[in-house]
């Protein structure tokens, strides 16, 4: 090759490569363009208001003067004083048993809640795979419960579990798994449970949209040349279709694990006033405008969002996930 033609070449390559930079770069800004308008209404909508809550945790504010609210530090977060005895007297929020103890509620709640949500959805979602005459309307009903508003679910939640004339007391008691009628969401033992039982009837069908999503996105290929090869069903779930549908269920379960730590309304609703039951988000309300301790539950939001936060990078880090349903 003549020194001409290997000149030409390498022109040709540059002038390929410097469009094709162009073109990329053109992409990303016309992408950044598009998506400038949802970011800032995502900064005025989430952003601002979370911002204020992080500032006001660092003051005194109340809710009757928040304009006069006054810069205290950490105070909020962990203050101590120390007694002529020798003796350290802590307070603020980190020192507060009152709220280890919603902590300790709200990822119990969870993980029992994701856990069991994962498993059922699972098994809903791979019954709803298969071909079975008016599958349609059976997707279409299963995912009734989930289409119920929260608050709705929680009160007729109530009145079914209420110890004096709920429907769940007369059936275990006509079949006599219990021998006397239960305070369901009144009773310290029972008060998770009766939750837990709520939720997991009305997010279930969540899960099993989502990873029935993952499910149909299999080739069907697999399938038949594992029926062909005489591979036992059970090894063709745990080999095939288990690897296969992990990034949609890793996915499924950590948007439902955000759900699940924030949980207010059914906690509220059904059980108040319960410390077996009570939550970071609502021991927050409690102190936003129960109590009039402004400053003290906009301290509770701030640790929520930030154990929330690290509790999501550490899930999608441990778990190599990417919110595109694909592992990294």
């Amino acid at each position: 090759m003549t020194e001409a033609a290997v000149s030409q070449s390498v022109g040709s390559r540059a002038r390929a490569l410097s469009t094709s930079s162009d073109l990329r770069a053109e992409r990303v800004r016309s992408a950044w363009m598009f998506l400038a308008p949802t970011l800032f209404i995502l900064a005025v909508v989430a952003g601002w208001p979370l911002f204020r809550t992080i500032y006001f945790s660092f003051t005194n504010a109340s809710l009757t003067s928040l304009g006069d609210a006054q810069f205290v530090g950490f105070k909020n977060y962990l203050s101590w004083i120390t007694l002529k005895s020798g003796r350290t007297v802590y307070s603020g929020l980190l020192a507060d048993p009152a709220w280890w103890g919603a902590v300790w509620n709200t990822m119990k709640f969870a993980f029992l809640s994701v856990t069991i949500e994962t498993v059922l959805g699972l098994v809903v979602a791979l019954v709803l795979n298969a071909q079975f005459p008016g599958r349609g309307i059976v997707r279409a009903a299963i995912l009734i419960p989930w289409a119920i508003p929260t608050i709705v679910s929680a009160k007729m939640w109530a009145w079914m579990l209420n110890d004096q004339f709920g429907i769940l007391n007369d059936i275990l008691l006509g079949l006599g798994l219990i021998s006397q009628k239960i305070a369901w969401t009144a009773n310290p033992d029972t008060a998770m449970i009766a939750v837990l039982i709520v939720d997991i009837w009305k997010t279930t069908p969540f899960m099993a949209l989502l990873i029935l999503a993952g499910l149909q996105m299999v080739p069907a290929d697999i399938y038949e040349a594992a029926k062909i090869d005489g591979i036992n069903p059970i090894r063709v779930f745990w080999r095939l279709t288990l690897p296969l549908v992990r990034p949609a269920i890793m996915v499924a379960v950590i948007f439902r694990m955000l759900d699940a730590m924030r949980i207010f309304d059914l906690i509220y609703v059904l059980t108040p006033n319960n410390a077996q039951t009570k939550t970071m988000s609502v021991m927050a309300r409690e102190n936003l405008f129960d109590f009039d301790k402004f400053a003290y539950g906009a301290t509770a939001s701030t640790v929520l969002f930030l154990i929330i936060a690290t509790v999501t990078v550490l899930y999608m880090w441990l778990g190599r996930v990417k919110l595109g349903g694909s592992e990294r």
